[in-house]
């Protein structure tokens, strides 16, 4: 083990050029954002030669038809994020929230390629990516545990559990550590694929998260952690010039499960997987929202909502598409301000 944990532990990144190191986290974000820009471009026109386009939903409102043929997988340029890092900035935690982030990205891929193939979108069975997923989140924890020093390691630290009126710290065992992080992990994947399903929606609402978690990190001088996070948010923002409504380009699952990926292994390596509840209330929400319309109807026949996810529940109660996609931003960023006071 410790032979290979010393493979992945790794000098800082190719580009420092002298720099101070929050010279070189600006200019790590600023590089994503180029290259999503300058990138973007091409990948849309390379989609659309290979026929990579997207499949309307049939379950979605009937103004989601206009969708049909718009270029999905969009969400490969979200791999940028991790050259910027590299060029910025190498340790343990970067080649973790690599292996989150590509791994993720890689299942997405598959599940893409095989809706666009069978048509109608059936891709991957659920319980396939989540098991795939699964084995995602383990490589990724091994990489973690590789990572940390052994005074670092997340085995035994004392972890806030977020209650209304009060907290308890208590001390996690490794079973439960790796338990506890599998499922922030898989669920939180899942959570950002189901929230995206407007122009914008999850590549905007997912920014203050990664904000608030490249902060922590910051501050607690996970250095590699806030480089990924904040090369994460320019590639964002670039890939928003292509996704803003009317979409020209779409993130797909390969874009959706590695931005989960990535928020929620920026959760655990900051040691607050359980933050994500808070900062991530919109895909909390969305996720309720589809568990809720599903019980309520296998056990009453009735639905909750109009259609879930909730989103699709505020467009068919006549908000526009922009209206959700923004009001969910400003949601977004309200519970991840709420989480940056609780942790300051």
């Amino acid at each position: 083990m410790n032979a290979w944990c010393d493979v992945i532990t790794l000098p800082a990144g190719w580009l420092s050029l002298g720099m101070p190191t929050v010279q070189r986290l600006a200019l790590t974000g600023v590089l994503g954002l180029f290259l999503a820009l300058s990138l973007g471009r091409r990948l849309i026109a390379y989609l659309q030669r290979r026929a990579l386009r997207q499949h309307a939903y049939e379950d979605a409102p009937a103004t989601h038809a206009v969708k049909t043929g718009t270029p999905t997988m969009g969400g490969l340029l979200f791999a940028l994020a991790f050259v910027a890092t590299w060029l910025g900035w190498r340790d343990g935690s970067v080649v973790a929230l690599t292996i989150a982030g590509l791994g993720c990205m890689a299942i997405g891929f598959g599940d893409d390629l095989l809706s666009i193939q069978r048509g109608r979108n059936r891709g991957m069975r659920a319980r396939t990516k989540f098991g795939l997923t699964a084995v995602v989140a383990l490589a990724f924890l091994l990489a973690t545990l590789c990572s940390q020093a052994p005074s670092e390691s997340m085995i035994g630290r004392p972890i806030l559990l977020l209650v209304p009126a009060w907290s308890v710290v208590t001390s996690v065992p490794i079973g439960l550590w790796l338990l506890v992080c599998t499922v922030a992990v898989v669920g939180t994947t899942h959570a950002v694929n189901l929230t995206d399903g407007l122009d914008g929606l999850a590549s905007g609402a997912i920014v203050p998260p990664l904000a608030v978690f490249g902060w922590v990190a910051w501050r607690e001088h996970q250095y590699g952690v806030a480089f990924v996070d904040v090369a994460t948010i320019g590639v964002l923002l670039g890939f928003l010039f292509y996704n803003r409504h009317p979409a020209r380009l779409f993130m797909g699952d390969t874009g959706s499960l590695a931005l989960g990926g990535i928020l929620a292994g920026s959760a655990i390596l900051t040691y607050e997987p359980l933050l994500l509840v808070l900062v991530g209330g919109v895909f909390v929400a969305e996720t309720l929202s589809v568990i809720l319309q599903v019980t309520s109807f296998k056990l009453t026949h009735k639905r909750i909502f109009r259609m879930s996810p909730l989103h699709h529940h505020f467009e068919l109660g006549g908000w526009s598409e922009s209206k959700v996609t923004h009001r969910f931003w400003a949601a977004s960023a309200l519970c991840s301000l709420a989480g940056a006071w609780l942790v300051r």
